[in-house]
């Protein structure tokens, strides 16, 4: 699957990171994990942690699949509002599933800490008006996050002048939000658990997959078998072949980020996380490196050809977006990539056992969450590998449709 187009600014500016080797032998293992982008690394992370054997293995060079395009932002907020998701899945599973992405950013962050990955920074998140009809839902979206115990602010037109230096009828501060590097934390994470005796494999592309009843056998393009007790599929948009009924919306999505600013930081208010109502969202954030990442303009297709030619229109409305907001900060833009992006009915993720497929696990991140939600992801197949339960796994599970 045709997955992106342009520069990601995470491989220009990083390349290739780690070589891996390719599959060339016969292999067993007690877990075996389709897909090394941050979904299966955080997995496999977390497998090896308990002890259990696995092994990962990706068709492409790590990272090189949605991973590498992914602008990082680390939020609890789901694509659906609080208040809109609780209309569809109910108040407790909705306000949980926030809850569970706010620790996750915290979690994140320590496992950081633990394999020393530096390129992380905790930013609070300002998610404002784009009009002034939007105001009584994000006012609908406070007052039940308020309600559920997040830490958020209501701000006054005035108040996002005093902070911002742009106009806006109405915003949401709140205090848990992060942003990162996905692509150099998945090399990390492997790096890490390589040292614990994980096993990697790029440009090792799986043919054919056969559930057994003691164990799954996937041959690989080469003709090359690994043999598990347990298979992960953390394959992200690329699942679909995998599943026999739509769970999944692709769409395009696209992003700019300008040249390296000579400008002292922060640019604005604590270079918060920016993002507002508009449908489809922009969304703002800066990078260590001192520049300003924009991103949105999404299409409600997927097409490659459409979505590549869209690409300079694109870039070039992501720019004006920005200056409408900032006309005094100088914006060039020095790369520009669109990338696929999934949304679900309710945009929450699929994570755990799909019937149709015995012995298996899911770790889908969809939806802007796509890193926090890997996170979930990974602690709950470790839990089930291991035989625990999981309240929570079914907020998540392929039966809630």
């Amino acid at each position: 699957m045709n997955l992106k187009s342009g520069y990601p600014y995470s491989l220009i500016k990083n390349g290739l990171v780690a070589d891996y080797p390719k599959l060339q032998e016969n292999i067993k293992t007690t877990v075996a994990i389709i897909g090394g982008g941050i979904s299966g690394s955080l997995t496999a992370w977390h497998l090896i942690q308990q002890g259990i054997p696995c092994i990962v293995a990706d068709a492409r060079s790590i990272g090189l699949g949605s991973t590498c395009a992914s602008t990082s932002l680390l939020q609890y907020e789901i694509d659906n509002p609080l208040h809109l998701l609780a209309a569809q899945v109910g108040e407790e599973n909705a306000i949980r599933s926030y809850k569970l992405c706010e620790d996750a950013i915290d979690k994140l962050i320590i496992i950081a800490g633990k394999i020393g990955f530096t390129d992380i920074q905790r930013k609070k998140s300002f998610y404002f008006a784009s009009a002034k009809k939007d105001l009584p839902k994000l006012k609908a979206e406070f007052e039940m996050r308020k309600k559920a115990g997040f830490k958020v602010s209501w701000l006054s037109p005035e108040k996002i002048l005093e902070k911002t230096g742009f106009t806006s009828p109405g915003a949401i501060l709140s205090d848990s939000g992060a942003q990162t590097n996905a692509y150099m934390f998945t090399h990390a994470l492997h790096g890490h658990a390589i040292k614990k005796g994980l096993q990697v494999f790029d440009r090792t592309e799986i043919v054919s997959i056969k559930h057994k009843r003691a164990n799954i056998i996937l041959k690989t393009k080469e003709g090359f078998s690994i043999e598990a007790k347990k298979l992960v599929y953390a394959t992200g948009y690329e699942v679909t072949q995998y599943i026999d009924k739509p769970i999944v919306k692709l769409q395009s999505t696209y992003a700019v980020i300008s040249e390296k600013l000579h400008l002292p930081k922060p640019f604005w208010n604590k270079d918060m996380l920016l993002w507002n109502t508009a449908d489809p969202y922009l969304y703002i954030r800066t990078t260590s490196d001192n520049r300003i990442l924009v991103g949105g303009r999404d299409e409600d297709y997927y097409s490659p050809l459409k979505r590549d030619r869209l690409l300079a229109s694109k870039t070039n409305s992501l720019v004006k977006d920005f200056k409408k907001l900032f006309p005094h900060i100088p914006f060039v833009p020095e790369f520009s990539w669109a990338g696929t992006f999934g949304s679900t009915k309710d945009g929450l993720p699929f994570i755990g056992k799909y019937k149709n497929l015995p012995r298996s696990y899911f770790a889908l991140g969809f939806g802007g969450n796509g890193i926090t939600f890997s996170l979930i992801a990974a602690e709950m197949i470790t839990a089930s590998i291991m035989g625990k339960k999981n309240a929570d796994a079914k907020i998540f599970s392929f039966e809630r449709l």
